[in-house]
């Protein structure tokens, strides 16, 4: 009985309540309107006619709404019955602010509708104007931010090359990049497999959408699936309350690059082929499949038929993604291209750095081309900048280089002195990453694991050193 009577006082104390409300708008509001199901005045406020510029409201009941008020749109309120939260009606030389909300009885039926005039001068919602437009600014600033990083920022031109394997690789890739189809970029470490990959996307027919990398041996295995799928609002402890999008959503409509594909575990292997074959990915912590439609480009340093025959990599995956295959050459295969290499990486790394322009001359072409390159391009440009950053006012010389270059074994003079700190601590880390790299049959999450450090590190020394992957 008390739970019966709890209801018929909560139903009393909301029919007051809304009375009360309404009567309170009528008071305060300079306009208040209620118009029937066929849009016609039922009854206005004193105030209202004032402002429409009628001798009183009883000469209003009964008309329709636009014959009173033109620029009214209380019919649009009761035909589709949807509300007009916040307008601005022009009545005369006034403007007027006002919100309109259709009117239902107990069955849900519209029956009518009912408009307050909020404001009889729209400058006051100047406040609340002025910091919508910031607030839009503020967006709209965001959002192109966020496509232009989306963006690719190399094309073909910037694959620097003249040697005929590079002209006919930058060939099959511009046919590649007419298509759609699946491309896997092959070569090692610090030739250009991004770069490639890039001038692929912008040159394609989905230039406009979104280019996305990921970098599969930089995350943990653990970590991988939320980034490739996402993750559902709420999937785990810890998780965004919203959810977050994976790599696979953001690039939806363009192309994704997955670089170093080699690296990824078997378990995941099979959720990407997965997702591949089927245009579909389901978030983690989700049970609705959400459908993608991107062109992947996959690169890698592995020789995956090797890695295939080990057990390691899924054959099935190999061959959908092994449409179109492209191998880039490593620097030492094509060092007639040092010429037309350093020149773009010098320039490019003076106007950067704020250096002055430094030529590079004949015998420091020759000086590099002794130079066994095992971190390719790469490893080319990090040279190139130690050497301009030590170089003095008078041009970079053979000796910046020297500084920097270990001598070729064919000219190797003994130290005359013991060996430097740094010398002694880079040769331990070059010695003990390649006894794990062969010891791990090259694996290199393996040879982190046996190290002791993560696989972003090991990359990061790989490339330091210079050391091939």
């Amino acid at each position: 009985m008390a739970h019966d009577a709890f209801f018929a006082d909560a139903d009393l104390l909301r029919q007051r309540a809304m009375d009360s409300l309404f009567g309170q708008f009528a008071e305060l509001c300079d306009g208040v309107l209620v118009v029937d199901r066929e849009a016609r005045i039922v009854w206005m406020n004193e105030r209202y006619p004032r402002l429409l510029g009628i001798s009183n409201a009883a000469n209003a009941v009964g008309k329709a709404v636009e014959e009173v008020i033109p620029n009214s749109l209380m019919r649009e309120v009761v035909t589709s019955g949807q509300p007009i939260m916040l307008d601005i009606m022009d009545v005369g030389n006034e403007s007027l602010v006002v919100t309109r909300l259709p009117l239902r009885d107990d069955a849900g039926q519209v029956i009518g509708g009912v408009g307050f005039v909020l404001y009889d001068d729209a400058r006051q919602l100047a406040p609340l104007v002025s910091r919508y437009r910031r607030l839009s600014a503020d967006l709209a600033d965001a959002q192109r931010r966020l496509a232009e990083a989306r963006r690719t920022k190399y094309t073909f031109s910037s694959f620097i090359g003249a040697t005929p394997g590079c002209i006919a690789l930058k060939q099959e890739a511009r046919r590649a990049a007419r298509t759609v189809s699946p491309v896997l970029i092959l070569g090692e470490t610090g030739t250009g497999k991004e770069l490639l990959a890039q001038a692929i996307h912008a040159a394609g027919p989905r230039a406009d959408g979104p280019f996305v990398a990921v970098n599969i041996a930089a995350i943990p295995d653990t970590l991988l699936e939320a980034e490739f799928f996402g993750v559902a609002p709420g999937a785990y402890t810890g998780a965004e309350r919203h959810g977050r999008d994976g790599k696979f959503k953001l690039a939806d409509g363009g192309t994704l690059f997955l670089d170093e594909i080699g690296d990824m575990s078997p378990a995941l292997q099979a959720k990407l082929l997965r997702a591949l074959q089927e245009h579909e990915i389901e978030p983690v912590g989700s049970n609705q499949l959400m459908p993608v439609n991107i062109r992947v480009i996959a690169a890698t340093s592995r020789n995956l038929t090797r890695e295939i025959a080990a057990g390691r990599f899924r054959a099935d995956l190999y061959y959908r993604l092994n449409v179109v295959t492209l191998n880039i050459p490593p620097l030492r295969d094509r060092l007639d291209d040092l010429p037309l290499l350093c020149e773009f990486l010098a320039d490019h790394i003076c106007r950067q750095l704020s250096l002055p322009a430094h030529d590079v001359s004949p015998d420091i072409l020759e000086r590099l081309r002794r130079h066994g390159w095992p971190g390719n391009v790469r490893e080319l440009a990090n040279i190139l900048e130690r050497a301009l950053l030590t170089a003095d006012g008078h041009g970079l010389s053979v000796a910046d280089l020297d500084r920097i270059l270990a001598q070729p074994a064919a000219d190797a003079e003994p130290r005359s002195g013991p060996a430097t700190l740094a010398q002694t601590l880079a040769e331990a880390e070059r010695n003990a990453i390649g006894a794990a790299l062969q010891g791990c049959g090259g694996n290199k999450a393996q040879a982190a694991k046996r190290l002791g450090i993560s696989r972003a590190t090991l990359y990061e020394k790989l490339a330091s050193l210079g050391i091939g992957a």
